[in-house]
């Protein structure tokens, strides 16, 4: 089963947001009507709200909760808002200010993260990325979405330094990559021919296992989709085509856990993954 489409998060976290103001406006007392006429809106607008249609601004929020007494609850509602507003996080406002600061916001993320579950349908995985496999990927990023490339050797360097993580020795790193990944041209053959040597390499970390999911595997169970990065069970980054999706409902968290599962059953490792990448290094020469 493939994860709900990305976009229910966010309007599953609109709709809880909505649901907690409603119940602030019935416990003071007030019916939707009375409380857009004192606040001077639509009766429309506080139902929009409500139901998660509309999202509130950080005014609408102090408003309500004056109106309903509750004005202590303001500046936590203020956040959550805040908060949804930032789950979906459009490509270009994020490297708006350089490609660097892109590369180094997750950082701490990967830190603290013990369980890494990835799975790629698009290019290579971050983590196991050479350098100039890295900086053929966003010379792509630059000429796709206009973005700025002043600091591109700064951030192909960040992107390098995160790998220190797979050699720290106390994370564990789940690897799910599509065969056609392999073969996908990024930069030049040379590149992409030292990109699978260094996946093969990596591939022999005790902390690292790496599956391949075979071009022709029946795909009863386990269909490709958007690549994603599972945290621990704490939250989900999934890369659409516009945007990054920050996952953090529970229910959601465990669509991605299941399907990664699902991706695994229909995967090779070990001699039978290798022997694959190989193929690619061999298609490349």
């Amino acid at each position: 089963m493939a994860p709900s489409p990305p976009s229910s998060s966010v309007q599953q976290a609109k709709e809880s947001l909505g649901l907690r103001l409603r119940e602030i406006r019935k416990d003071s007392g007030l019916t939707a009507r009375a409380l857009a006429a004192a606040a001077g809106w639509h009766e429309s607008k506080t139902s929009r709200i409500e139901n998660g249609r509309t999202s509130p601004s950080d005014s609408d929020i102090r408003v309500w909760t004056c109106i309903c007494h509750a004005e202590r609850q303001a500046e936590d509602l203020i956040a959550t808002a805040r908060g949804i507003e930032s789950m979906h996080v459009d490509w270009r406002r994020l490297e708006r200010s350089g490609l660097r600061r892109v590369q180094e916001s997750v950082l701490p993320l990967f830190e603290r993260t013990r369980r890494f579950r990835i799975y790629q349908s698009w290019v290579m995985p971050g983590l196991l990325q050479t350098a100039d496999y890295t900086r053929a990927v966003l010379n792509t990023v630059v000429a796709l979405r206009d973005a700025p490339d002043h600091d591109m050797e700064d951030a192909v360097a960040v992107r390098m330094a995160r790998q220190h993580v797979i050699h720290a020795g106390h994370q564990r790193f789940a690897f799910l990559v599509e065969e056609w990944v392999l073969r996908t041209i990024i930069g030049d053959a040379d590149i992409m021919a030292g990109q699978l040597a260094h996946l093969i390499s990596a591939a022999y970390r005790p902390s690292v296992s790496l599956g391949i999911i075979p071009m022709g595997s029946e795909r009863g169970h386990g269909w490709p989709t958007e690549s994603f990065v599972v945290f621990d069970h704490a939250q989900v980054s999934v890369e659409l085509v516009s945007a990054n999706l920050t996952v953090t409902q529970p229910s959601e968290i465990a669509e991605y856990v299941r399907t990664f599962a699902e991706l695994a059953g229909i995967a090779v490792y070990g001699a039978a993954a290798r022997a694959l990448i190989t193929a690619a290094i061999d298609s490349f020469e």
